[in-house]
């Protein structure tokens, strides 16, 4: 009977944990990474569900997952999305389908090794709520090291923690943290908002491999655009932060025309061309930066009151 397979939850029973792997023209290292994560997950001796989602490969990733999910019982679902939507809307759509107490978090593309994840789940089981994986020596491009360095120092000031490595998406959560939040189709899922809703969380040392087939999703552009996507939302008072520094200059400056009629001595007596030209520029620049940085909130909260889906779903199998 397929429910006495090691490990299976009946469709009545909660699993333990619930696998959502997102897959990019992975073709030539599904196979292999399924049979590394299978095992895995059979020596924890714990129920567990498998969720592959094909993010709009069109390489035959997804005639190999429909075969893995006609053969493995534990392989609950698999989604195909009409087109790439990027990673975390493809883990949208897997997690919203998915049962079990915990989420587990991996990417397919073998760089990272599922035969670690009991080093996660052993850290889990210490009482955490969220578990990280942390690269050890990438072996990526310096055009994807430098904005993932980037995107670290805008999400732990999101997230208001100190993880080192938000970019690995080798992940344990509590599922009760996500699912918390109204995350769908129109509303694709944040990590470092997640995060930040809890301060017990850790990081566990993985291994990081180079990619042995095809490419990366994970496009300059597509890591810009998802930098900004935090940037904007890096405080919820902004505007009241940026009035309160500009407040703090204007202050100064009465200060330093008050100074120069009760004291000897001036700040900047001597007013050079050079001196307001520098000023000048500095000006326009810092204007510019915060006009973009409100026309990107302004354009964002358009698009998210339009409601437009960040992913459409092809096909759909469940057990």
């Amino acid at each position: 009977m397929v429910a006495a397979a090691k490990g299976f939850a009946p469709a009545s029973e909660q699993p333990e944990f619930s696998v959502i792997i997102t897959c990019y023209y992975e073709k030539r290292s599904i196979d292999e990474f399924y049979g590394k994560l299978s095992a895995a997950l059979e020596s924890l001796h714990r129920s567990y569900e498998i969720i592959f989602v094909n993010d709009g490969s069109t390489d035959g990733t997804w005639d190999k997952l429909k075969a893995i999910f006609a053969r493995d019982p534990h392989v609950s679902v698999v989604i195909d999305l009409f087109q790439n939507t990027g990673q975390a809307a493809a883990m949208t759509a897997g997690f919203k389908e998915a049962r079990g107490r915990k989420f587990v978090f991996m990417d397919s593309d073998l760089q990272l090794d599922p035969g670690e994840l009991p080093l996660l789940v052993a850290k889990f089981d210490e009482g955490y709520d969220i578990v990280s994986g942390c690269r050890k020596n990438r072996k990526d491009s310096w055009s994807r090291v430098i904005p993932s360095k980037l995107a670290n120092v805008i999400m732990r000031k999101v997230s208001r923690s100190t993880l080192t490595d938000f970019g690995c998406t080798f992940k344990i959560y509590d599922a009760r943290l996500i699912r918390a939040f109204p995350y769908g189709p129109t509303n694709p899922w944040k990590p470092a908002y997640v995060i930040a809703q809890t301060r017990r969380w850790a990081e566990v040392p993985v291994t990081h491999y180079p990619r042995k087939y095809g490419k990366s999703g994970w496009t300059f552009r597509k890591l810009f655009a998802y930098n900004m996507d935090n940037l904007v939302g890096i405080s919820d008072r902004p505007f009241q932060i940026l009035s309160g520094v500009c407040f703090l200059f204007a202050v100064l400056f009465i200060v330093r025309i008050l100074l120069g009629f009760v004291m000897p001595f001036r700040v900047l007596s001597e007013i050079s061309n050079g001196l307001l030209l520098n000023f000048l520029m500095f000006s326009l620049l810092f204007t510019l930066a915060v006009l973009s940085a409100v026309g990107e909130f302004l354009v964002r909260s358009y698009n998210l009151l339009q409601k437009h889906p960040a992913y459409i779903v092809r096909e759909l199998l469940r057990k």
